[in-house]
This record gives C-alpha cells, structure tokens and sequence, in this order.
C-alpha cells in the first residue's frame, strides 16, 4: 500500500509540475531544434520545449522519503547523476545552436564515472556478486564488470530509443513494473519505492509528451530512466533479465550499430535510416502507430520475462 502512494505521489507532483515547467522552459527558450537528417516530419518539432526529464528527479526524491535502506542512496545517485550528464548534454546542443552536444565519448565517460561511484557506494552491501537467472553469487570482479556494462548500454539504448512523441516514457513503463515487481519479491523496498515512483513521474510525462508532444524529456530525461531501469536491475541482481525486457531498447541500440558498420565496410544501409522507429517512418507508418507497436512489443517482452522470473 504504501509503495502504491509512493507512485501516485510522484504522479500527482509531476502531473501538477509539468505546464509550470513547460512554461518555464519556454521563457528560458530551451527548444528542440529537429535534426537535418532526421524525417523531415519531424521539422514540425522545431521550437518545442526539451529537458522536460527534469521531473523525472521528483522519483528518486519521492524514494528517498518512503524508503530509507541501505541501496537507497546510490540508486539515487545513479539516477541525479546520469541526468546532470544529460542536462549538461541538452544545454550544449541548445547553445551551440546546432545540435552539437557532448561528444559521444565524453558522454560515454561521464556516464562509467557516475556507474563506478554508484557501484563503488554499494560496496559493503549484500547486492554484490548477486545474479539471477542461473548464475547465483558470482566473483565481485565479474559482478561489478557486468553491472558497469549494463549501466552504459542501458543508458544510451534508452537514448536512442527517445525519438517519437511518447515512445521512449511509454516503452519504460513495462520494464519498470517487472523490476519493481521481482524487488517487492525480494524484499527490497528501495528499488521497488523508487521504480513505482519513476513509473508515477512517467504517466504524468505522457500527459504532455503523447502526441502532439508539448515538451521532450531531452538526454536529461533518457540518461535519467536508463539509469533507473539499469540500477533497479543491477540492485536486484536482474542483469541478465534486462535483454529480455528491455528487448525495445536493445533492438533501436543494435539498429543504429549494425547500420554505422554496414555503411564503413560496405557504403549501405541496412535501414532507411537508423535507430528503427526511423526505419518504420520512411517506410509510410504515422509515428503514432510507430509508437503504438512498440509499446506493446515492450510489454510481450516485459510479460515473457515476469514469466521467466515467476518460474526461477
């Protein structure tokens, strides 16, 4: 009951924050400039507020307040973190005027320097060394490698996923629930208190950024729930289970790779443009259906994988 207040607490402050924030994102002129090679439907989105994942902080804060154990705290700041790289991301580009951000691999290093002081902070607790799904307790060398390497992937496919109006916030919210799920199972309040928050500022992001989008979540927003879905993964010691329920953002990451090497080595492209949903836009479908399948995807996925989890 009380993890059910935690989510509709998040949701009613990021419902009641989200038209102030617009506005004031507004007055600051913080606004989406749609990239040249992007469709050229998306041109439309020329002058639309961006950094709208700023309440999607409202979650670890709400957390904070109704679970107080000792994952809590680095959870959080996993998340604070992995936004402030996407903020200072978004400011960049903004300024620059060209969409010119952080470069990738400054992003990519920000990024292992936030993993590595969350998963430095989880040192002394019982989390460590622990994988689901056939492995049990694993070497800490191994444990903390493969943590580090889902906290990167999962926070740039979350990335490359934010394209369409609603895609990302609404491919996350299945992912999310299996997580919290298997930390309830566990007894892990913190993980759980603060996925049901992140689910909570979500749905009330969908309320403004469903189409037509009034704001975009920005790389603030992305990094900030790629970092959730991987901590609350790695806290539960569900890493594995990630490429499963997850499958959405793999696949858009995978897209983009097998798309920039087919194109070094052999000057083609695999897909009329990359990460996917791109792929399914030129190819005739309305960016509302685009989103609509891969919502479901995401939850067929997000369902095989509870599945797989009740079974263990």
């Amino acid at each position: 009951m009380i993890l059910a207040l935690d989510g509709v607490l998040a949701f009613v402050l990021a419902a009641l924050l989200g038209t102030p924030l617009i506005g004031w994102l507004t007055k600051l002129k913080i606004r989406q400039k749609a990239y040249e090679d992007a469709p050229q439907t998306h041109q439309v989105k020329t002058g639309t507020p961006t950094m709208g994942g700023l309440l999607f902080l409202i979650a670890p804060l709400v957390a904070l307040c109704f679970a107080r154990d000792g994952t809590t705290l680095p959870f959080v700041v996993l998340i604070v973190g992995s936004a402030a790289i996407g903020f200072a991301d978004d400011f960049i580009s903004i300024r620059s005027g060209h969409n010119r951000g952080l470069r990738a691999r400054t992003k990519l290093l920000l990024t292992a320097l936030v993993a590595v002081t969350f998963l430095g902070l989880l040192w002394n607790t019982n989390t460590v060394g622990t994988v689901m799904l056939g492995l049990g307790a694993t070497p800490a060398w191994f444990w903390y490698l493969l943590s580090l390497c889902v906290i990167l992937a999962t926070t740039h496919a979350v990335n490359f996923t934010d394209g369409l109006d609603g895609l990302a916030a609404g491919t996350m919210l299945s992912p999310l629930a299996v997580i919290a799920y298997v930390a309830i199972r566990a007894g892990q309040g913190g993980v759980a208190a603060t996925e049901i928050a992140m689910a909570g500022t979500l749905l009330a992001f969908l309320l403004y950024n469903r189409h037509p989008a009034r704001v975009f979540m920005g790389d603030t927003g992305s990094l900030a729930l790629g970092a959730a879905l991987a901590g609350g993964a790695i806290l539960t010691g569900a890493q594995l289970l990630l490429p499963l329920i997850g499958g959405v953002f793999v696949i858009e990451a995978l897209s983009v790779i097998l798309q920039v090497a087919s194109y070094k080595t052999t000057k083609r492209r695999i897909f009329r443009m990359s990460p996917l949903h791109h792929h399914f836009e030129l190819g005739g479908w309305h960016e509302t259906k685009v989103t609509a399948y891969f919502w479901v995807a995401s939850f067929v996925l997000a369902v095989a994988g509870l599945a797989l989890v009740v079974r263990t």
